[in-house]
């Protein structure tokens, strides 16, 4: 059995200079320092309390990664720890502006209530003072609350609109239908469906895989790919998603589909066979380099 570390190692000897133009971008790695008074860490403020680390995964520790396996770029999704603090998100793209793009946290579990009229006005802030591109919404964390395309939201996403905003959706699989009506409502606003809507690969389409192929006639739906997560068996290159991804990409197209985490860079540049050879450099990087507005 291959582990990550394995993976990781191969695509670094794999990865040579000057091997293409097109940009490569990993779209979903977390940054964090540990508690200091810059950016402190508590488990009142946080939105997973119980898991706060003991290590630290630093803005120059991805960029040390980036070297080593040859990515242009990193999108920082604003870690749980911070909760809606995004001083440190902030950090990466204004002390690295070519480096990394962020999406924040600011509506949803243990944040501001969705319902709270002051979110427009803070994502603004957060767009246009401390340079984020936008938002990660979890409604998965609210299983049993619709609130992801009620329309106490509106405000918030019209604003986003406005702002030429990206939001990522973590998502269950039974609240997929929610993004439709989001991306029939606000065109303008790019919405990025996070880890294949963690669906169950051992159930009827009916249950989440089928509405996520039917969210391809907005074009403001894109899919980033999280293999690991659908996979049952847990093992690299995790080929039972296979089929699944292969469905996407051919429901999609390569111009809507990203990737993300360092592991799974080697597996989608080197190992998926149905690729394009086109495809291929719009989902390693063009697509997100345009999304999320790299310098």
């Amino acid at each position: 059995m291959l582990t990550r570390r394995t993976w990781l190692a191969t695509a670094a000897a794999a990865a040579l200079p000057g091997q293409s133009k097109a940009p490569v971008i990993n779209c979903a790695e977390h940054a964090w320092v540990l508690p200091n008074a810059k950016y402190p860490m508590t488990a009142e403020r946080a939105v997973c309390p119980t898991t706060l680390p003991n290590h630290e995964y630093s803005a120059e520790f991805l960029l040390s990664e980036m070297r080593t396996y040859k990515v242009d770029g990193v999108v920082v999704s604003h870690v749980c720890y911070y909760g809606h603090d995004n001083t440190y998100a902030s950090y990466c793209v204004k002390k690295y502006p070519k480096k990394f793009a962020a999406i924040g946290l600011l509506v949803g579990h243990r944040l501001y209530s969705p319902d709270d009229k002051e979110n427009p006005a803070r994502l603004e802030r957060l767009v246009k003072e401390d340079g984020l591109i936008g938002l990660r919404l979890s409604p998965i964390y609210n299983r049993d609350v619709v609130w992801l395309n009620d329309p106490v939201c509106y405000p918030l996403f019209k604003k986003a609109e406005q702002l030429g905003c990206t939001f990522n959706i973590f998502l269950a699989p039974h609240q997929v239908r929610q993004v439709g009506d989001v991306a029939a409502r606000f065109p303008g606003l790019n919405l990025v469906i996070d880890h294949i809507a963690m669906i169950d690969i051992t159930k009827p389409d009916s249950d989440g895989f089928g509405p996520l192929l039917d969210l391809q006639k907005y074009p403001n739906v894109y899919i980033r790919t999280s293999l690991h997560n659908p996979s049952k068996t847990k093992e690299m290159p995790y080929r039972d998603v296979w089929p699944y991804l292969r469905r996407l990409y051919d429901r999609y197209g390569g111009k809507r589909m990203l990737w993300g985490n360092f592991f799974e860079y080697q597996i989608m540049k080197e190992v998926i066979p149905f690729f394009t050879a086109e495809d291929k450099e719009y989902i390693l990087g063009r697509t997100a380099h345009r999304l999320y507005k790299f310098a």
